[in-house]
């Protein structure tokens, strides 16, 4: 995950200073190998992560955004969500 810090930060700001339930995605710290199986099952349920919340918010740090979330907007999108973003596009 390329801006894991920044997601943090930013997580820890949106519950502490403007009082949002963060729902934040597996953090891979131990840099485990995962197999095809626990790859499905996180994505199964960052899935599941999006349909249960009021929004996304999309750490696009200097503008970039990779095809994995660009596919998370587009659910996003189709199930109506708010999509905010830490940097204009």
């Amino acid at each position: 995950m390329r801006f894991s810090e920044e997601i943090m930060r930013i997580a820890t700001e949106l519950e502490t200073e403007k009082g949002y339930c963060v729902i934040q995605p597996v953090y891979n710290c131990a840099d485990k190998v995962l197999n095809q199986t626990e790859l499905r099952n996180v994505t199964k349920a960052h899935y599941k992560k999006i349909d249960i919340s009021d929004a996304i918010f999309v750490v696009n740090v200097g503008g970039y955004i990779g095809n994995s979330v660009t596919e998370e907007i587009e659910y996003a999108k189709n199930l109506g969500k708010e999509i905010l973003y830490l940097e204009q596009k």
